[in-house]
């Protein structure tokens, strides 16, 4: 008996080593990329994102480690204080590395105003030279209702000296922002300023910026906003959705559901990763018709998902 069990105790440890090692990657990973979400797209793995709504350098610093492959920085429903973001950046870098051996994680910054019109662009599109220089590596556009003004969006992230694609104005952002972002990412100032182009327009981008197409007008134009050159993922909003049909989102009504089918096709067409939610009981399904970026799922659900894909970098 006391043999019995002690084989049984010797199968159990070994079973639960196999898991964790597992689960937590290849030890042996080198990263290759400074936005190790881009990385990880670009080797076919779904993404996992963790949102915080503001925080400082504590909370970078406690994040620094997070389960996530990228956190969600949420201004939309925030207060904009760019001290605040800076010093979450630090955080980031000062407990750091992570378990992949990024600098950071990656981190998007949800614009605090929408893409009602072009108006609102152009009035605000300073800020999103204010984010990027805090070091972030995206920012998101909420309500981007047109091509038009994510085409204004786009080249409010870039350089002039970047590639020129079509649609697209020349880059607005200019020298001197750059000083704070290149010491978080962890390169020289030249260095960033050629790195900081959008993903996956130009391949070596290390910027992810994506919309919410998450209203009834912005439907409308999914397929030609989602396809502006620079745009890196898309989702579909089905809180705000609900909200524009004036429908009951715990009902599923069929409006949303051709909504959503209708922005995950549109990604689909424009070769860009589509955002949603995920569980433990949808995400194999999720990743089979092709979701690439799961929505706060919590790291027991990420854990799920990158066994499923078989995923490699460290996590």
């Amino acid at each position: 008996m006391t043999r019995q069990l002690t084989f049984l105790a010797c199968t159990v440890l070994i079973g639960v080593a196999t898991l964790t090692a597992r689960q937590s990657g290849d030890p042996s990973y080198t990263p290759q990329r400074v936005n190790r979400a881009i990385e990880l797209l670009e080797q076919g793995q779904p993404i996992y994102y963790t949102q915080v709504n503001g925080g400082g350098y504590d909370e970078g610093k406690a994040l620094a480690e997070t389960w996530a492959d990228y956190i969600t920085y949420n201004l939309e429903h925030s207060p904009f204080d760019m001290t605040d973001l800076r010093a979450f950046m630090q955080g980031l870098v000062d407990g750091g590395p992570t378990r992949s051996g990024h600098r950071t994680p990656t981190v998007i910054a949800v614009l605090p105003f929408g893409g009602i019109n072009e108006t609102v662009m152009w009035g605000n599109y300073w800020m999103v030279e204010h984010l990027l220089g805090s070091g972030v590596h995206g920012v998101l556009l909420a309500h981007a209702n047109s091509p038009e003004v994510v085409e204004i969006m786009v080249q409010a992230a870039r350089y002039p000296h970047a590639p020129q694609a079509d649609g697209i104005g020349e880059g607005l952002r200019g020298n001197g922002g750059q000083g704070f972002a290149a010491r978080i990412w962890g390169v020289s100032n030249q260095e960033y300023q050629q790195m900081a182009d959008v993903w996956p327009f130009n391949p070596n981008g290390e910027l992810m910026l994506g919309l919410k197409i998450e209203n009834r007008h912005a439907l409308e134009n999914a397929e030609a906003s989602v396809s502006v050159p620079g745009v890196g993922f898309a989702e579909w909003g089905p809180g705000d959705m609900s909200l524009s049909y004036n429908v009951n989102r715990r009902d599923n009504p069929q409006v949303l559901v051709d909504a959503r089918a209708r922005v995950l096709a549109a990604t689909k067409a424009a070769g860009i990763p589509f955002l949603n939610q995920m569980n433990a009981e949808n995400i194999e399904a999720m990743i089979d018709e092709g979701v690439r970026i799961g929505a706060n799922p919590g790291a027991d659900v990420a854990d799920q998902g990158r066994r499923y894909t078989n995923r490699l970098m460290p996590w």
